[in-house]
């Protein structure tokens, strides 16, 4: 293949084994400053630097014993030999891995397994967590054997269905319950190594990091910057086009341990068993796999967040360039009009080298920010374009006092299919016990809340709220048969109160 992958600063370098199974040469001393920088990028100092100053995220020092004080995508303290790989990651981020397999143990096996859920549906196996659980020590032990000395094979992956927002549908796959515990252990093993190299704007399924963090980025860089036009980019079908070969290529830079590189191989290529025929995959990570975000995150590193920051934003970009990026969602925000333009061209020619694309329908340019704001109050027009990002509208607004403000509120073509699904849900239930139909509005209000509990979202809440009263009280008109009233239907909800909105994020975010 032709391209080159490698970080600026050098090629990988030399080989040599050390007792970590990196290979590297020239480590830096004891006690040296990491190139990496620290946290994500939240603060107004953080947003001055136009978000470049945050390389990586790095993970606090754990003790010499025990477990460390470092968290890995199971959001628990990482295991000590899984520090002393971050370890080795940090000191030198050229350095390859040759021997990770060791690492996946009966203990990580375990780990792994833990962290499934109680009610994950079965794969093709139709192995379940309560069933595999019944003789857990054996199966993990059986399990472990077989990865270590080769024998272990993934099985294809069932295909399912879900409705998208668009109204859709988009393809999710579900893997057997070994090949989910498996991946588990070996995504944790790669955690360990990639949170070093990852860049601080990328915020999607990593340790320590969630939605509202890239919304607070994001909102923070719009605020703070001289952003004056908003790039909502879209990749078309992305976990169903990424390249494998490439993928492997981007992977070997840092992971040389041909175990885990055949591993990786082996579930790419495993196929997708769909209305009960085997269909072979040539391309693409199935959305459901565990393995699967992190994957896309490696190819996404390269592909997209290596080539913005080391190359276009800094030997390219005439101002301001901002990104934030969740999973293979994110935005970019600038200055000038013609470094804009220039990025959507030229992504859009970086996204074909690699297989991708952008979605035409939905990548759009859009002025966006404070000074396109007041230009457009002096001249009459209308309110600009608004822009959707992790489930939110964002829209140039004004606070009470009349100063600029990013403001956000509920997606309506999210909010539409909630709605749309909870009225099915409701209709189901309708002959359930009254208060048990309570209890379940409950959670979902309260989940509601806990995601979008925005202040400039309040109104929305309000909104949701009274259509989940309006929806229950429609299914249970329709099950009474003397018909319930409004005025009835009032006294129910003196008994059951639901409850109602209230803020769960600070205004930063």
């Amino acid at each position: 293949m032709k391209g080159d992958l490698r970080e600026p600063g050098g090629p990988i370098g030399s080989i040599e084994r050390s007792t970590m199974g990196a290979t590297c040469k020239g480590q830096p001393k004891r006690g040296a400053e990491p190139r990496s920088g620290v946290g994500p990028f939240r603060s107004t100092h953080e947003a001055s630097e136009g978000n470049e100053g945050v390389e990586g995220r790095e993970w606090p020092e754990g003790s010499q014993s025990g477990e460390a004080k470092v968290r890995t995508q199971s959001r628990v303290a990482l295991p000590l030999n899984l520090w002393r790989v971050y370890a080795a990651a940090r000191r030198n981020k050229q350095a390859q891995f040759t021997a990770l397999m060791h690492h996946v143990d009966v203990d990580a096996l375990e780990r792994a397994f833990r962290r499934l859920r109680r009610k994950a549906s079965a794969g093709v196996d139709g192995e379940t967590v309560e069933t595999y659980e019944q003789n857990l020590a054996g199966n993990l032990k059986d399990l472990c054997e077989r990865v270590q000395t080769g024998r272990y094979r993934p099985r294809p992956v069932r295909r399912v269905y879900i409705p998208k927002s668009d109204g859709g549908q988009r393809p999710l796959g579900v893997p057997a319950l070994e090949d989910k515990v498996v991946q588990g252990a070996v995504a944790e093993v790669l955690s360990a190594v990639y949170e070093v190299d990852f860049l601080g704007f990328s915020y999607g399924f990593r340790p320590g990091r969630n939605p509202h963090q890239a919304l607070a980025a994001l909102h923070t860089a719009v605020m703070t910057q001289c952003v004056n036009w908003v790039l909502d980019a879209d990749i078309r079908k992305f976990f169903d086009s990424v390249d494998h070969e490439w993928l492997l290529r981007m992977i070997a830079h840092r992971i040389a341990d041909p175990r885990v590189l055949r591993l990786i191989r082996s579930w790419l290529k495993a196929g997708v068993l769909e209305g009960g025929e085997w269909i072979e995959t040539v391309e693409g990570t199935p959305q459901g796999a565990g393995i699967s975000p992190l994957l896309a995150n490696v190819f996404l590193h390269y592909v997209l967040d290596l080539w913005v920051h080391h190359h276009w934003r800094k030997r390219k970009a005439r101002g301001r360039v901002i990104i934030v990026r969740y999973a293979d969602d994110f935005v970019m925000g600038f200055q000038y009009t013609d470094d804009a333009r220039r990025m959507l061209h030229d992504l859009g020619e970086r996204m074909t080298k690699f297989g991708l694309k952008l979605h035409e329908e939905k990548t759009r340019l859009i002025e966006f920010g404070r000074l396109p704001t007041l230009d457009h109050a002096r001249r009459g027009k209308r309110r600009l374009e608004t822009f959707a990002f992790l489930g939110f509208t964002h829209y140039c607004g004004r606070t009470r006092d009349g100063r600029f403000v990013v403001k956000r509120k509920t997606q309506s073509k999210r909010l539409t299919v909630k709605l749309k699904a909870l009225r099915i849900e409701a209709c189901r239930r309708m002959h359930a016990p009254v208060s048990d139909q309570y209890r379940w509005l409950c959670q979902v209000l309260r989940g509601h809340y806990a995601y979008y509990g925005l202040s400039s979202n309040f109104r929305c809440l309000k909104n949701y709220l009274e259509q989940v009263r309006r929806i229950w009280f429609r299914a249970l008109r329709r099950r009474s048969q003397r018909g319930m009233t409004w005025g009835s239907f009032g006294q129910l909800l003196e008994r059951f109160p639901l409850p109602t909105p209230r803020i769960t994020h600070s205004c930063a975010t």
